[in-house]
């Protein structure tokens, strides 16, 4: 009996991986081989920073927030938690939204937090 080889899914298995690393440099884009641990390397760090881009992101939002609010003589996280005594309840990327196009209603939201704050104060 004849040995049954898997020439036909062997080969379909080598041009997905080696279509996946198009691009790589050298023969990391020719090399079964190299091009199968750059894929892999790949798709891990891709996994990875998709949960790191939305940390990031936040880390961005809060930065612009701070910056703005330090203008109207107010650190961010007096802003915030004056948000929460008024009950606003906007994200912190819609804020930094409105902190950078649309700065007089985000400096009426200041002025409404830090005026919470103060009387809560007294």
């Amino acid at each position: 009996m004849v040995r049954a080889r898997s020439r036909v899914t062997k080969r379909a298995r080598h041009k997905k991986v080696l279509k996946a690393a198009k691009g790589y440099r050298g023969g990391r884009s020719k090399l079964y081989k190299t091009a199968r641990d750059a894929v892999r390397r790949a798709e891990r760090y891709a996994t990875d920073h998709r949960r790191l881009r939305k940390r990031e992101f936040r880390t961005l939002w809060i930065t612009r927030l701070n910056a703005a609010c330090r203008e109207n003589n107010l650190p961010y996280n007096r802003f915030i938690h004056g948000l929460h005594l008024c009950k606003i309840n906007i994200n912190r990327k819609v804020l930094s939204e409105m902190a950078v196009s649309d700065r007089a209603s985000f400096n009426q939201l200041v002025g409404m937090a830090s005026d919470v704050l103060k009387k809560k104060k007294a």
